[in-house]
C-alpha cells in the first residue's frame, strides 16, 4: 500500500513539474515587430492614398522591407516563423478546412494550416501591390525604377493593378482577422495577446 501511495504521489509531483498548459515561447520578437508593423504600414498606406501621398508612398516601400525581410526570416528565423514549419501542403490544407467546418479542427502551436495558406495570400498580393505602386512612381520620374523601361509602362494598367491588390488585400485582412477570431474561441485561446507576448499554451 504504501509503495502505491508513493508512486501515486510521484505522478503527481510529475504532473505539477511538467503540466499540460505550460506556457512557451512561439513567435520570436522580431515575427512580432514584423507582424505589427506590416498592419500599421498597410493601412496608412490604403487610407492615405490621395490626402498625403508621401506618407502613402513610404508606408509602401515600409511594406516592402518588411516582406523581403520576412522572405529571408522565413528560412533562417527561429522554428515556428521557418516556412518548412508551417506551409502546407494541399492534402493538409484540405483536411484542416474539413476538419475546421465539422468544427474539431487540430490545434497547432505556430500557425494552423487555413492561417499560413491566407499569409501566403496576404504576401503576394501585398508584394503585387507595392511592386505596382514603384512602378507607378516611375511612371512619375521618381522611385528607385524611374530610370529604367518600367518608366513607359501603360500607367492605366499598372493603377488597375495596383488598386485592385489593395482592396484584395484589405479583404483578406479582414478574413484573417475573422480567422483569428474563430480559431481563438474554438481553442479556447487568445491568438491576439499570442502575437504579442509571443507565447502560447503548449497544449
Amino acid at each position: 500500500m504504501n509503495a502505491e501511495v508513493f508512486l501515486l504521489a510521484a505522478k503527481e509531483i510529475e504532473g505539477l513539474n511538467h503540466p499540460t498548459d505550460t506556457i512557451v515561447p512561439v513567435w520570436d520578437l522580431l515575427v512580432r515587430i514584423f507582424h505589427w508593423s506590416l498592419v500599421l504600414f498597410f493601412f496608412l498606406a490604403y487610407f492615405l492614398d490621395d490626402d498625403l501621398i508621401v506618407i502613402h508612398s513610404y508606408a509602401g516601400y515600409g511594406v516592402f522591407l518588411l516582406l523581403l525581410f520576412r522572405l529571408l526570416w522565413g528560412f533562417i528565423g527561429t522554428v515556428h516563423a521557418q516556412f518548412a514549419d508551417f506551409i502546407p501542403s494541399p492534402f493538409v490544407l484540405r483536411n484542416y478546412l474539413r476538419d475546421l467546418v465539422r468544427g474539431y479542427p487540430e490545434r497547432y502551436l505556430g500557425h494552423n494550416p487555413a492561417g499560413a495558406a491566407m499569409i501566403i495570400l496576404l504576401a503576394t498580393s501585398l508584394l503585387v501591390t507595392t511592386l505596382s505602386g514603384i512602378c507607378l512612381f516611375a511612371l512619375e520620374g521618381s522611385g528607385p525604377l524611374s530610370e529604367t523601361s518600367v518608366a513607359h509602362w501603360p500607367g492605366g494598367l499598372l493603377e488597375n493593378i495596383h488598386n485592385l491588390f489593395a482592396d484584395l488585400t484589405l479583404m483578406m485582412v479582414v478574413l484573417h482577422v475573422g480567422g483569428v477570431f474563430l480559431s481563438s474561441f474554438m481553442h479556447r485561446e487568445n491568438l491576439i495577446k499570442a502575437m504579442i507576448s509571443g507565447k502560447k499554451k503548449r497544449s
